[in-house]
């Protein structure tokens, strides 16, 4: 019997529910021995010209080892040009929490009051804080490019809704978020005496990692080992290396000693890279029996103070006809600088943007004619026998079954009865309103034309030891990677490791972004396996003095035999291995054949709203996410869970905001919303696989699905809830504050 699609509890938790995890703050490596402490002095200031740093009593403070600003960084600009971050703010401060300055102290708590003793003189310069006020161009964050607009693409044919009967158009923002991973950043670093530098890092991709602080340090790949120790959640956020990590292995050069630093949670809310941002303008036309004949997405990213992610509008544009057949599709998309934290991928990056834009624009186009969301979506969905389907933007759609995935969801949630009763409650005056919410999605997986490292060794005891270039923080890899082991070569799980994270380890990789780990660094592990088992094909020929093409591999006791003759002898992996010597039995592959793949999904949430205060609570969120075969249904429920709440979050509660002058307002956790179980409901998973032929194993990616459909269908709900009472529209998040005023207009208006 396959282990595969088997309930397997994950080898990751014992430790990590027991002694706990290793992260970058719990290291103890003797190369650390004598280490300093380090701390970024950032900027209060949204927008300004610096007009002095005196450093000089803040290095008479006690234990403080070495103070840095940009004038003492002696390292290349780097690739990004006049809009590029700088290692440390060189001349002018573009959003709060830039650094500007380093304090290395001998012990943590000295470093704050040192901090504090650095004297700073800002000029303040007008801040530009909203997508709205870059546009207008009144203030540009970097004169010399005469404009914020930091990339165009795409134009409009101003004849795409010719013959439509109905055209609405809507802008609809997809608010900032932050990625607030449990553990925060943090780095340390020490070179050796051949100059070479180890940094320990948590980030998703310890290979991309290294080429980051090589470049950056300028000096060659091999100088660089990048170790990544446990990481505690990242999002999109921890993917390669950020400014600050070159500038602590610079430090850690310039002291001669190794350096540490972790940032604090306020640190992490305002300096780590922020996600979403985007203002979208979605223009559907069709006819009145619910045919969508043409839709335009018009997409604004805000980039943050340096532009760091210019490709997250292009994916916006890529998937901007969602699961749906239509005749036309324009998307353009233009990416503007404001004095805010940078945007980077989040959980979905640029996906559950224009999922969002095309999920509420086909319930604002039921609503205009009076028909059922649900009705309208099976009018216009792919249907299977067009798969492969290239979308009018370009993206080509391996397999689907839409229609199939929300009528499993609307009979599973009892959607009719829900339907009715919604009806009640309106006809009875109730002042809690039932609201129904649908979202049906589709989404890129591995889709950064990569492949992946993967690495199979039998060890001579029989045991084995496998290699990947993936990078696992919380998604239970690990796992599933000895399953699919386990399952091709017969060998026992707890006799199998897997190693990953350490660039000296695995020197080639990509990592883990994107939801590719499995479909690509899984798909990697098993051409190794594979190998392996051809190698060992040959060995075990010569032992049993049989054909090669006679022999089969009995998973179920891990040896070989003679097919049809098991009487005859068998050879375990043990005795194989220890005959065969040392590196014999391994293979080192790169899998770079797979394709993107398209999971999809739908999901339907139900809403209560208290149209009295505005208090909105998610009683049901019901959802299918096909992403194919399920290695571990274990894991892969989890990482449903996981993009549910993420997803239900954005549309309920998370907000990033900035006041006009660019400070920050949701600083800290007693500002911004943060998502817990008292704010959900259990979820309702229903399952459903549609195989891709795009990789050896027919996956799909699931880490961000959940996300992509859940805040959509959450928001839809919200305003479903409201609908009758003169609502149609609200942003995200759905605040109690901002449902209540958009009552109270409704109500003034009639």
């Amino acid at each position: 019997m396959s282990i595969s699609g088997t309930r397997v509890l994950r080898v990751e938790d014992h430790q990590l529910i027991t002694t706990g995890g290793t992260y970058v703050e719990d290291l103890r490596e003797d190369a650390l021995t004598g280490a300093v402490h380090a701390m970024f002095l950032r900027s209060p200031i949204a927008h300004a010209r610096i007009t002095s740093v005196d450093v000089s009593e803040a290095l008479t403070a006690p234990g403080v080892v070495a103070v840095y600003t940009a004038a003492d960084i002696d390292l290349a600009a780097g690739s990004a040009g006049p809009v590029g971050q700088p290692w440390l703010a060189d001349g002018v401060v573009r959003y709060v929490g830039e650094p500007v300055a380093l304090v290395l102290a001998e012990h943590p708590y000295q470093l704050a009051d040192a901090a504090e003793l650095i004297d700073i003189d800002y000029e303040p310069l007008t801040a530009v804080a909203s997508i709205d006020a870059a546009l207008a161009g009144e203030t540009l964050l970097f004169p010399d490019t005469g404009s914020n607009v930091m990339q165009a693409r795409g134009e409009f044919d101003e004849t795409a809704f010719d013959g439509c009967e109905v055209v609405l158009t809507r802008t609809i923002v997809n608010q900032r978020v932050a990625p607030a991973p449990l553990e925060v950043r943090g780095a340390a670093c020490a070179w050796d005496a051949n100059g070479r530098l180890t940094i320990w890092l948590s980030t998703q991709n310890a290979q991309i990692a290294r080429t980051i602080v090589a470049g950056g340090l300028g000096v060659g790949e091999d100088s660089v080992r990048v170790v990544t120790p446990d990481v505690g959640g990242g999002f999109g956020a921890k993917i390669g290396a950020d400014p600050e990590a070159v500038v602590l292995g610079w430090a850690a050069r310039r002291v001669e000693r190794p350096v540490r630093w972790t940032e604090t949670r306020s640190e992490n809310l305002t300096s780590m890279t922020h996600g979403r941002a985007q203002q979208n303008t979605v223009t559907i036309g069709g006819r009145r029996d619910g045919t969508v004949q043409a839709f335009r997405l018009d997409v604004v990213q805000d980039a943050g103070a340096y532009p760091r992610a210019m490709f997250l509008p292009t994916l916006t544009e890529l998937m901007a006809s969602g699961v749906y057949h239509f005749p036309k599709v324009e998307a353009a998309s233009r990416a503007v600088v404001t004095n805010t934290t940078p945007i980077a991928p989040y959980r979905g990056a640029g996906r559950p943007e224009a999922t969002a834009a095309i999920e509420r624009a086909m319930d604002l186009f039921a609503a205009e004619i009076g028909m059922d969301p649900a009705e309208v979506r099976r009018v216009n969905f792919v249907r299977p026998e067009e798969f492969p389907y290239e979308t009018p933007t370009g993206a080509v759609y391996d397999t689907g079954e839409y229609a199939g995935a929300l009528e499993r969801v609307l009979e599973a949630g009892g959607y009719q009865e829900l339907r009715a009763e919604q009806a009640r409650r309106r006809e009875g005056g109730d002042p809690v309103a039932l609201g129904l919410g649908i979202a049906t999605y589709v989404e890129i997986t591995g889709g950064d034309a990569g492949g992946e490292s993967g690495r199979v060794d039998i060890n001579p005891d029989g045991s084995v030891t496998a290699y990947t270039g993936s990078s696992p923080h919380g998604q239970g890899l690990d796992t599933s990677l000895a399953m699919l082991l386990s399952d091709r070569l017969g060998i026992p799980m707890d006799r199998i490791t897997v190693r990953h994270g350490d660039t000296d380890e695995v020197p080639k990789g990509i990592g883990t972004f994107g939801s590719r780990s499995l479909q690509l660094g899984g798909s990697a592990v098993r051409q190794a396996a594979d190998q392996v088992i051809d190698r060992a094909r040959e060995l075990v020929a010569d032992l049993l003095e049989a054909a090669p093409q006679d022999l089969e591999l009995n998973v179920e006791h891990g040896a070989w035999q003679v097919r049809g003759a098991p009487s005859s002898g068998s050879v375990t992996w043990a005795q194989l291995a220890g005959q065969a010597g040392a590196g014999t039995l391994s293979a080192d592959v790169w899998f770079g054949d797979g394709a993107p793949t398209f999971p999809f999904g739908a999901h339907l949430a139900v809403v209560e709203v208290d149209t009295l205060t505005g208090k909105v609570e998610l009683r049901r969120l019901i959802a299918a996410d096909d992403a194919g075969p399920v290695v571990n249904p274990l894991a892969f429920r989890g990482q449903r869970h996981g993009g549910l709440g993420q997803g239900a979050a954005q549309a309920l509660l998370e907000v990033m905001s900035y006041d006009p002058d660019g400070n920050p307002t949701t600083a800290t956790l007693a500002d911004y919303s943060f998502v817990t179980a008292t704010e959900l409901p259990d979820f309702e998973l229903v399952d459903m696989e549609t195989p891709t032929t795009r990789n050896l194993l027919g996956v799909k990616g699931i880490g961000e699905a959940a996300t992509i459909g859940s805040t959509p269908a959450v928001h839809n709900a919200v305003v479903d809830a409201v609908a009758h009472l003169g609502v149609s529209h609200l942003d995200m998040p759905t605040t109690p504050l901002r449902v209540w005023q958009a009552l109270a207009e409704a109500r003034k208006a009639n």
